[in-house]
Formats: structure tokens, sequence, C-alpha cells
């Protein structure tokens, strides 16, 4: 499991104020993740108060991309931190379900075909979650148990200096918003303002902050929202 790029630089630039463990942590943890389950393709860290997520992937960027789906729209990270439970998903359930409709749609694409979600914390109280990714229906049966204690036992010290990398990167994701993949963006934000009842501002909002977050571009987000919204390949 490697870090996606932007993760790298992110990891890089927390490195400087003196965030050493961090990465390594990570390392740890995606490898020992990666050996319970074979069929592991992606890893998300999220961070609550930093507003940060840091992603890992074995095969493919869209990892990122189905952060950012969740988001914009729900889906069973926001519910596993919301909820502090444990969460699992497969993408047949959740598309004959209708549930997470977008998430499931948008993960489906990406022949994502089972999640797993896990907040951690410390005293008590929820500080993230963890996304993993599976190809395979049944990556994660009979591992859930261990994954959660892998995971959930384990809670990062706050980042400090975390909201420069936030901040860096929402600043970065509103230019190419304008200039590259103009008609999925505005088509993205025609469709949640139809079908979420938001304004299009907020609309606008709500997909750079999401494409920011998790560390994706706005162009990538907004073309996996379109697709999920149509049922496009």
């Amino acid at each position: 499991m490697e870090p996606i790029p932007e993760t790298d630089e992110a990891l890089a630039e927390l490195e400087r104020f003196g965030d050493t463990e961090l990465r390594e942590d990570l390392a740890e943890l995606t490898a020992e993740a990666k050996r319970q389950v074979p069929s592991l393709v992606g890893v998300s860290l999220t961070l609550l108060a930093e507003e940060l997520v840091l992603t890992y992937v074995a095969t493919t960027r869209e990892i990122a991309v189905m952060d950012a789906v969740q988001y914009v729209d729900g889906g069973p990270c926001i519910e596993a931190v919301d909820t502090d439970s444990t969460v699992g998903t497969d993408a047949e359930t959740l598309l004959d379900e209708g549930r997470w409709q977008l998430f499931a749609q948008a993960t489906a694409a990406a022949g994502v075909r089972s999640t797993l979600s896990i907040p951690f914390g410390r005293e008590g109280v929820v500080t993230g979650g963890v996304n993993l990714y599976g190809g395979a229906p049944t990556s994660f049966r009979g591992a859930e148990s261990e994954l959660a204690r892998l995971f959930g036992g384990w809670a990062p010290d706050a980042v400090s200096n975390a909201d420069l990398s936030f901040s860096t990167r929402l600043e970065a994701v509103q230019g190419p918003a304008r200039l590259k993949g103009q008609a999925y963006v505005d088509q993205a934000i025609g469709l949640l303002v139809s079908a979420r009842d938001l304004d299009p501002e907020s609309a606008e909002e709500r997909l750079i902050r999401a494409a920011a977050q998790a560390g994706t571009s706005v162009a990538a987000l907004a073309r996996a929202l379109v697709h999920a919204f149509t049922g496009e390949s």
C-alpha cells in the first residue's frame, strides 16, 4: 500500500513541523491490513478536527474520490464516526437498498465491492475514522473484529499544522475547478441543487471542500457525482 501523491505531500509537510510518527504508523497499519485482507485496494484515514484525509492505495487513485463523495452526500465513514461504531457494506446491498445512493454508485463504478469503516478516538471522544475498501464482496468477512481492534485501538495525537495542509488543498482545488472538467463541475452543481435542495453557491462550496478534504480534484469528484446521479459508466 502506498500513499497517493497528495497524501505523500501532506505527510512531508507535517514532518517539517515535527509530526514524524504518523507516516510510520500509517505504513505499518496499512501493511498489516493488507496482510489480513489480500483484496484490500485502499485505506483512508480521516482526522476530524484537522479536516484532513490521508489515503493509501494498492491499485487506483479513485479511492480518494470515493472519500470525497461521502463528504458531499453521506456514507459509511460518516455514519461510523457519528455513531462511534464499525460499519460494513457491500456494493450489491447498498445498490439494492438505495442507501447512500451516490456513494453506492460511485464505489461500484470504481470496482469497489465492499467497505469497512472504523471510528477511533481518545478518552471516549471520536477523533476520526478509517475507511477500508475491498475489491471483493467478501473482502472483510471474518476479519471485522481484528481490523476493528487494529485501527480502533489506534489514535494519532492531534496533528499540528494540519490546517495548513487542508488550506493548501482548498486553495489548490479551486483554480482547476474552473479550468478543468468545467462541464462536469457545472452539471454536478446543478444536480446537487435539484436533488439535495441546495442553492448553487452552497453546492459549489460543498464540492470544493469535499475535494480538498479528500485530496482529489473537483473535476474528478464532479465527474464521479454526475455518473452516480445519472447511472452513466
